[in-house]
């Protein structure tokens, strides 16, 4: 307990250091958002009253300490549309969970799973057909498979089995509906990646001294691998799956989300991007340089679970 409540409070000089960092440039330094509210030809008293609405009379201080306040309350303020960021956010991130966490646990389970049968069957034919489909996951741009899914499996040219757009999951076969293209098309990409990096670290775990002894007292294969090697590749494995978790929460959903028309953070985010939307990239900004602190700070909490000797420091 006492590890977890000293690693807490190493995080909070890191959430202050990265708000200062995006509050910084996205919005002491960010655009000037006065012209855009009062349109042409403002009078000089107008551009003082909205100036002084927007806080842009205020000390850099003043200003960061206000954008503190605003990320604890989650109140960003209004869209350009008029409709509070709080709410936008309340309506499309359980959308992004929703579609992204099948995708996100199937490439990295899946992932381990194929790295353990290619570090098992090491240099044998399983090994190099595994590696062969993994190359081919890492070599294929994304964007690429999103399409080439999305016409095979949901155009009227293709099988036609799938929405192509949309988002209308009501029940639970609706959801399985929307949510198996982007699904495959997120595992088929990660099982490249993560295949490659989780084979190459349980190969070396096998060169262990103590895996050779193992083997030389007649101890099964397959408790050698689940018992000794596994475990003690926890480390590295926990590693890349928490520092994945905010790639794929924010990239994987942009793209999945935009092509799909599906509506969660990402195609928030995209449209935000596309207008100028300040207040919900403000928003996006901020909560996303959080979560990547909450996910160092985790890592470092399991790291400890995992291994006690992992130092108390």
């Amino acid at each position: 307990m006492q590890y977890v409540l000293r690693k807490l409070l190493t995080g909070i000089p890191l959430v202050l250091g990265v708000t200062l960092v995006s509050f910084a440039l996205m919005v002491y330094f960010g655009p000037d958002m006065t012209y855009q509210l009062l349109g042409k030809n403002p009078t000089a008293e107008q551009i003082t009253e909205v100036r002084q609405q927007l806080g842009y009379d205020q000390s850099f201080l003043q200003r960061y300490v206000g954008y503190l306040a605003e990320i604890v309350r989650l109140d960003f303020g209004n869209s350009s549309s008029g409709e509070p960021v709080r709410a936008l956010l309340a309506k499309t991130i359980p959308v992004s969970l929703i579609l992204i966490l099948p995708g996100f646990l199937l490439g990295h389970l899946l992932g381990i799973l194929l790295a353990l049968a290619a570090a098992y069957w090491r240099g044998r034919w399983p090994d190099k057909l595994i590696m062969a489909v993994a190359v081919i996951g890492m070599s294929v741009s994304f964007l690429i498979v999103i399409i080439a899914f999305q016409i095979l499996l949901c155009s009227s040219d293709g099988l036609d089995l799938f929405p192509v757009r949309g988002w209308n999951a009501q029940t639970l076969p609706d959801y399985l509906a929307y949510v198996a293209v982007p699904t495959l098309a997120t595992t088929f990409v990660a099982l490249g990646y993560e295949t490659r990096f989780y084979r190459s670290v349980i190969v070396e775990e096998m060169s262990r001294d103590y895996v050779r002894t193992a083997r030389a007292f007649g101890l099964p294969s397959s408790r050698i691998f689940l018992r000794s090697i596994l475990k003690n590749c926890l480390i590295p494995i926990i590693t890349r799956v928490m520092f994945s978790i905010p790639q794929v929460a924010i990239g994987g959903s942009l793209l999945i989300e935009s092509y799909f028309g599906i509506p969660g953070i990402g195609k928030a985010t995209y449209e935000a991007i596309i207008t100028g939307d300040q207040p919900v990239l403000k928003a996006v900004v901020s909560l996303t340089a959080i979560l990547f602190v909450f996910v160092m700070l985790l890592n470092d909490i399991l790291y400890r679970a995992v291994d006690p000797r992992v130092s108390l420091k």
